[in-house]
Order: C-alpha cells, then structure tokens, then sequence
C-alpha cells in the first residue's frame, strides 16, 4: 500500500524542524502578496475617483460600473488560475507550476502600476483592468500550490498549523497594504501640500501606481527559493511513481537518512489512485462529496468575507468625516488606517487563534463556530441597523466597531482559514491541488456575488451614482444567514481530517465509497 511507503512514514512522524519553516515563509509570501494585491484595491478606487472623475468644483468616485469590473475582473482571473494551475499542479509537478503562478503575479503586479496613459480615464483604467486580471491568474496559481505543497511537507500533528500558518500570512498582506497605503500617501502629502479637497497634485497619479508596485516585492524576493525547493516527496512518490527519487528530494530538505526512508523493494508503489480519472463516476463517487462540501464551504464564505474586507468604506463611512474636508491623500489614508487597525485588533489574532488550535480542536468545529459567530454578529449589526446603529441620538461607536471585529476574528478563526486547509487534506495526490483549485474557484465565484452584489445592495436610497438597494440591514441580514447555511453545510457534509495522514484520508474515502455500494 502506498501508505506503507517509508518516506511517507517518515513525513508523517518527522518532527518540526529548520525546512518546515521555511516552507511556510516560502508559500507564505504568496499568500501575503495575494491579499495586498487583492485588498488594495479599494484605497486605490478611492485615489483614482479623485484623479479622474473630480473636477475644480465638485469631488466624485469612480463610477459604480467601472469599480465593479475592476473588482471582478481580478477575481474572475483568480478563479480561473485556480482551475488552470490547480490542474497543471498535478499533472506538471507542484514545483515547476508554482514558479511560473508567482512569475506571473510579479510582472502582472508592476505591469497594474505601469497602466498606460496618465490623462485619459478609459485608457487607464481599461489597462488597469487588463493587467489585473493577469494579476489574479497568479494569485488563483498560488492558491492551490501553496496549500498542496505545505500539506505534503508537513507531519500528521501539525499540518493544520503549519497550513493556517501559511494562510495567516494574508492577514499580514492586508496590513502591509494599508500601511504601505498610509506611508506612501503621507511622504507624497507632504511634498504636494494639496491647498484644499479639490487640489488634486499631479503626483497622485503616481502615488498610486506606486501602491500597487510595491506589492510585487515580497513576491519576487522568494522567487529564487521557491525554484529551488525540490519536488514534494508524496507527488514524486505517489504521482511519478518514483519512491527513489522521493527518499533523495526529501533527505535534502529533511533531517533524515536515507538509510530510514530507502526502500527495500524500489518498485513503484500500488495506489489505486491510478483506476480512475478526474472526470469519472467513480471520482464523483469516491469524491463527490467532499469536493461538494469543500466548494460549497468557500463559496458561502467568500460571499461574506468579501463583502466585508472591500467594501470596509461603506460600512465605516459614517465615522469619516466628509469627502471635501479631506484632500486625495488624506481620504485614502484615513480608510487605510481603519483597514490596518481592524488588521491588527481582530484579522491577524483569528489567524493565530487558528494556528494554535487547529490541530487541538480540528477543523469542523473551528469551522461550524466561525460561521455561527460570524452570523451573530451581522445580525445584532445588521437588525437594529438603522434604528439605533445610524441614529442620530446613538453614539455607541465602540459597540459597532466591536460586533464587526468579532466577524473578522471569526472569519479568520474560522471558515476563511479552514475552507483553505480541508481541501489540501481530503483528496488523493494526483487530484490534490485540482480539487483544491475547484473549490477555491467556486468560492471566488461567491467572491464576486458578495463584494459587487453587496456594493450595489447595501445603498438604501440613490446615493453616489448607486441605485437604491435592499440597504445596509437587509443586507447585513443577508449576510448572517449566508453563514447559518455555511454552518449546516459543514455539518452534514464536511469530514474531520485532524490527526490522520494523507494518505489515511484517501482509505478512508474509498471505504466509505465501498459502504455506500453494499447498501
């Protein structure tokens, strides 16, 4: 049995060393530099409304329209490389594809601040648009890889952590892009010295290309390490059939002889993984149900978490003082320093949370308590919304600030997290990082629904160049039962995967088929 294979025995029961960490500083940068890439976005709309749609006379935003597709554009392309390097990942190699996925973010990411033109507004951002949707085939690339790669690293007991841990990294991205948003924006302030809110200097029109720059930049400093990582031991093994070469890739990166993890009998291992396509009944019917979970889990979740990280200014507008009392570097500034403080206070410590108790309290739990919790915030926030949150006698700020922490902390202790480790662990090596890239591309699907859908929804009167939508409450509501649904999803269908080895998961995925026959 494939499972017998002593170099996987050994990945199993390896204890944590020097190469686990610095796996997941390698897949972790990718992770960092996807969430500023993707999360910048919305301080940039903010500069680009200023620069190109503001006149002497009156400040404006960026149409509605064009901020959608720009939203959109880059998670279409992140679906898209899901599915693309999700399945190249297995049938390339994890190693080669992950190179080309963070190339491709490096370049795409300059490329966005080196939008063509500087006065017409289409031909910018049209090419802004263009190379962000590169921009997000890179990130979707990186997704599956990073994950697929950690989990094959690491040993049984701690690869949730080791997992969260690279996927903690985002919330540091988040950070790094509100920060590098405030910096930027302060050092061009004060050389500019805008005179009033209608002064917009023409060196706005760099600040913000040089934004987006910036992010490029932990990308390419782990380029060199990621191209010399060797293959994953258990795609070699397991995928490329050979055992040999798996035990020499794993004692360069691993403290182990190869006198542990030679084998006795170097013929290729017998895995039935080989019986059975991607496209076949018998993946569906082996797997179905777990690809249905992990796919229907991110999606859910990614129609809230999205709603709630882009669209941070629709919700916090009401604590920022009016657009002509700000000038185009304070603005953004001010919704990148509620970006970094909401960071800090509650994003990155539910990735900690995670981190810690992943492997202590397992994966269900931690994801059916996120998604409860989340739910319970939005609707204490989203029921009394418009009768005591925005009323004019109410001055409860902390109480808001806190109840949307709180559906940060459990995003990230909770669903965001878990809906990126369970699929890594579920699926045979040969379908790991595709099912993943599936998963992740259905769920940036739900990305799309719940950040553009929540923009033009959450507008309860014709405001901004908004039509009148369901409003704040309704939509807050909408939210909250969008997580209940998550909760029963991952009850009823989701497995536990805690404590067991890969290759233990696939067993026990075929007796479950071989149960579900006999009756």
């Amino acid at each position: 049995m494939a499972r017998g294979l002593k170099v996987l025995s050994a990945l199993d029961s390896a204890k944590t060393q020097y190469y686990h960490f610095k796996a997941i500083i390698i897949a972790g940068m990718g992770l960092f530099s996807d969430s500023y890439d993707l999360f910048s976005i919305t301080l940039i709309t903010k500069m680009l409304g200023r620069i190109y749609y503001s006149d002497e006379n009156k400040i404006r935003q960026v149409n509605p329209i064009v901020v959608s597709a720009l939203i959109s554009v880059a998670l279409l392309g992140t679906a898209i490389g899901q599915l693309v390097f999700g399945r190249l990942g297995d049938l390339k190699g994890r190693r080669h594809v992950y190179g080309m996925a963070l190339m491709l973010m490096i370049i795409s990411s300059l490329a966005s601040g080196f939008s063509i033109c500087t006065t017409k507004r289409a031909c910018v951002l049209l090419s802004l648009g263009f190379f962000r949707f590169f921009l997000g085939l890179g990130i979707g690339g990186d997704y599956p890889l990073s994950s697929t790669i950690m989990s094959e690293f690491a040993n049984k007991k701690t690869r949730g952590s080791f997992i969260a841990a690279v996927f903690s990294m985002q919330g540091f991205g988040i950070l790094a892009s509100a920060t590098v948003t405030m910096v930027v924006c302060s050092i061009f302030r004060r050389g500019s010295k805008p005179e009033s809110a209608y002064d917009v200097p023409a060196e706005a029109d760099v600040a913000w290309r040089l934004i987006l720059m910036i992010g490029s930049i932990p990308a390419a400093l782990t380029y060199y390490w990621r191209m010399m990582m060797p293959e994953t031991a258990r795609y070699t093994a397991l995928v490329e059939q050979n055992v040999l070469q798996a035990a020499k890739d794993m004692e360069k990166v691993l403290d182990v002889s190869m006198s542990q993890i030679a084998e006795e009998d170097s013929s290729p291992p017998s895995t039935n993984a080989a019986s059975y396509p991607l496209l076949s009944r018998e993946f569906l019917r082996r797997h179905g149900r777990d690809l249905f979970a992990c796919s229907a889990n991110w999606f859910l979740l990614d129609i809230v978490f999205y709603s709630q990280v882009l669209f941070q200014g629709e919700i916090y507008k009401r604590y920022l003082k009016p657009n002509d009392e700000h000038d185009v570097y304070q603005e953004a500034f001010y919704l990148a320093r509620i970006q970094a403080i909401l960071a800090v206070c509650s994003t990155i410590p539910g990735y900690f949370f995670t981190v810690y108790f992943i492997d202590r309290v397992g994966r269900v739990k931690i994801q059916m308590m996120g998604f409860f919790f989340m739910a319970v915030s939005f609707f204490a926030i989203g029921v009394p919304y418009y009768s005591h949150w925005t009323s004019p006698d109410n001055h409860d700020n902390k109480g808001f600030m806190v109840l949307y922490g709180l559906a940060f902390f459990f995003a990230n202790f909770g669903p965001n997290t878990t809906t990126f480790i369970v699929p890594a662990e579920l699926f045979p090596a040969r379908f790991r990082s595709t099912c993943h890239g599936i998963s992740g591309a259905v769920g940036k699907v739900g990305a799309i629904i719940g950040s553009v859908g929540f923009l033009w929804a959450s507008h309860n009167k014709e405001e901004e160049g908004y039509p009148k939508g369901f409003g704040m409450k309704a939509s807050l509501i909408i939210l909250g039962v969008v997580c209940i649904v998550g909760m029963f999803v991952t009850y009823f269908f989701t497995k536990e995967t805690m404590g067991r080895s890969l290759e233990e998961n696939e067993v026990e995925q075929s007796h479950h088929s071989e149960e579900y026959n006999d009756l």
